[in-house]
């Protein structure tokens, strides 16, 4: 997909946009990405460790014909467990559940327990799965105790939520411009005030795994 025609002018590339306080605590990452997020979600979720101590959820945009497999080859890929979402499946350390094309991905937690919900609600900025929509539920479960990562992708889509859970005391990295496909939806958080660390690709696992233990 070719870049936006709205120009963007060049940033230079910055580390921490926040002073490091990270005192809360993670319970869940929550992961957004759309053009040239199949790709960085290659290369991001095979480096996360099979012990990985909290569930991860992630929207793609993607259509609903091509989330079933490609939710396959990165579990084939990780030493996480990968699965598509699907209603009352449980989230659980070292599991990353992929919004299935065409459905929103929420999250319900009864009694400590957290499980998917899909809703077939009309779509948010013009996509389905939308990564506002399981942002926002993630801040009315989880409320701040969230890793919020927002990888390339076009369009604005995830930046309302991230402000949600950024006011929740969340914290939210953004994928850099130099390893985006497209520098959108990052560029968006960023834009908002929203970010607390902005990194390229290949930084945000280990990241990740400082920042939830």
């Amino acid at each position: 997909v070719a870049p936006s025609r709205h120009a963007i002018a060049p940033a230079a590339d910055f580390r921490r946009m926040s002073p490091p306080t990270n005192s809360g605590r993670r319970d869940i990452v929550a992961i957004a990405s759309s053009t040239g997020g199949p790709m960085a979600l290659s290369e991001l979720i095979p480096k996360l460790p099979k012990k990985f101590p909290v569930p991860i959820v992630i929207t793609q945009h993607m259509p609903k014909e091509f989330t079933p497999s490609f939710s396959k080859r990165l579990n084939d890929s990780s030493e996480v467990e990968v699965l598509e979402g699907f209603d009352g499946l449980t989230l659980k350390p070292g599991r990353v559940v992929i919004a299935p094309g065409g459905k929103h991905l929420t999250i319900r937690r009864r009694a400590g327990v957290a499980t998917c919900a899909l809703s077939d609600a009309p779509p948010v900025l013009s996509v389905k799965p939308a990564a506002n929509i399981m942002f926002l539920s993630v801040a009315d479960e989880y409320g701040g105790n969230v890793l919020c990562v927002i990888l390339t992708g076009m369009g604005r889509d995830g930046t309302d939520g991230a402000a949600a859970l950024k006011r929740k005391g969340a914290y939210v990295i953004a994928e850099s411009q130099k390893t985006c496909v497209v520098y959108g939806m990052p560029k968006a958080a960023v834009d908002a005030g929203v970010v607390d660390e902005v990194l390229p690709l290949n930084e945000i696992p280990d990241a990740m795994v400082r920042l939830v233990n």
